[in-house]
This record gives structure tokens, sequence and C-alpha cells, in this order.
């Protein structure tokens, strides 16, 4: 049975010298893994090879085993191409579709998630600044992570539940605790990492990420790394272009 969505495509690999493999984030059936046979001819009903970003209407039958769906049609919207013209702008949108594709499973919907990513790739490749995309990046990737029930406790500390404060005399993020640490707490947390106090407040209101300065931004996405790394049990292969030694 054919059915229809709309789709982004999150990774493509040549399968032969006219076909495709593609992932593709779906709005109301998840992320499928589907083969594009004839994708790369001249003239196929997919509008030309699939590429990572390619978002439009698709086509496909869903596979009932363990074997690839079939994608028959994909008609692509070319709204995500000024996304190559700054290359931190493109790095920011790989690694967005790159833990997309780790979070997520086959035909698992998120339709909001979707809905985000689509947002975010529209929105950033319009960005001037390294520090408008990364600053945007942070708040998609912490979307992510909310969206998944992993978003770590952002405005309190997260074993006293005490609620952050500027007077705290020290603070400190643990992956392990999902969250800020207090300075009467941090002896429980081998993992800890000291967050200044400028990073503190963004994290616990999101309103000032927007106006953060560059170290501020680097530093929130150094810890955003971080856990995604522990989350993942391995670092996000795009985290090497965003984490500033």
């Amino acid at each position: 049975m054919l059915k229809k969505d709309k789709a982004v495509c999150l990774r493509k690999a040549d399968y032969s010298e006219t076909s495709q493999v593609v992932t593709l984030f779906t709005r109301s059936h998840g992320k499928i893994s589907a083969m594009a046979k004839g994708a790369k001819r001249a003239k196929s009903s997919f509008d030309g090879p699939i590429e990572i970003f390619s978002y439009g209407d698709i086509v496909f039958a869903e596979s009932s085993s363990q074997k690839l769906s079939t994608l028959t049609e994909f008609h692509q919207k070319p709204i995500f191409l000024g996304l190559r013209n700054r290359l931190y702008n493109l790095n920011c949108a790989l690694f967005s579709v790159e833990l997309v594709e780790k979070f997520t499973h086959e035909y698992d919907p998120h339709p909001e998630l979707f809905d985000s990513t689509v947002n975010f790739l529209a929105d950033v490749q319009h960005f001037k600044t390294d520090l408008e995309a990364l600053s945007l990046l942070v708040i998609f990737q912490l979307t992510l992570l909310n969206d998944f029930g992993t978003k770590p406790v952002l405005n309190a500390c997260t074993n006293c539940k005490t609620e952050f404060n500027e007077n705290w005399r020290a603070v400190f993020f643990s992956s392990m605790g999902n969250g800020l640490v207090c300075q009467d707490c941090e002896a429980a947390y081998a993992d800890k990492i000291r967050l200044s106090k400028n990073t503190a407040a963004c994290l616990s209101d999101l309103r000032r990420i927007s106006q953060a300065d560059e170290r501020t931004a680097n530093e929130i996405e150094k810890i955003l790394v971080y856990h995604f790394t522990e989350l993942l049990g391995k670092p996000p292969r795009m985290a090497k272009h965003f984490v500033k030694r």
C-alpha cells in the first residue's frame, strides 16, 4: 500500500549507478530507510538525485519486513539551497540532521520535531554571523532533547531542586545527573563540569540565549556536545566543528 508524507533527507548513499538508499525523516511516519530506484537518472519521479536536506512530498511503499521501504516519488521543493552559502551555517544544519537521525527510530513519528527541524533549516540558512547560527542551533538541540524526554534540568539543581540564582557560589553541569548542580551537591557527581555564571543564567532562562556573547554560546554548546556524547555513547560526528579547545 502506497503512503504519502512530507520528508526531509537525513542521509543518502549511492546504491548503483542510477539508484540511491536514503534515510528520510517524515512528518507522519517518523524516520524511514528507503530504496530510491532510478533517482539518479535524468528523468525520474524524484526531481533529480536526492541529497541531504532534500525536502518535499514523497510517496513510498512501507516494507512489511526488515527490508528497505521503496520510495516511488519525491517532489522536491528547493527551499534550503541557502545552506551552502556559508560553511558555518551548513555545519549547523548537518549537525542538526545528524542528531535527528541518531535519536529517532524507524516509524516512530515526531511531528513537532519534524516541524522544528524544517523551521531550523529554513532559518539558519539566512544568518550572516556564526553567533546567530550557533544560538539557533543551541535552541534546536534543546528542543530535540525535550521532544525525547531527555532535556536537562536547567532552572534548578537537579539533586536538591534549589532554583538557580546568580548568588550561587558555583554552578556545575552533570550529564549523569541530567542538569545543573549547585555547590552543595557537586560532590555527588564525578562527571560534573563547572559553568560560568553567564552560561548558567542563559541555560536557566532560554530567552537570554539569543543575546549571549560568543564565549557564552560556545560554552553552552560545549556542554551540549558533552551531554550528547554521554547519551549516544560516542561524540556526534559533527561535534568537532563546534567544540573549541
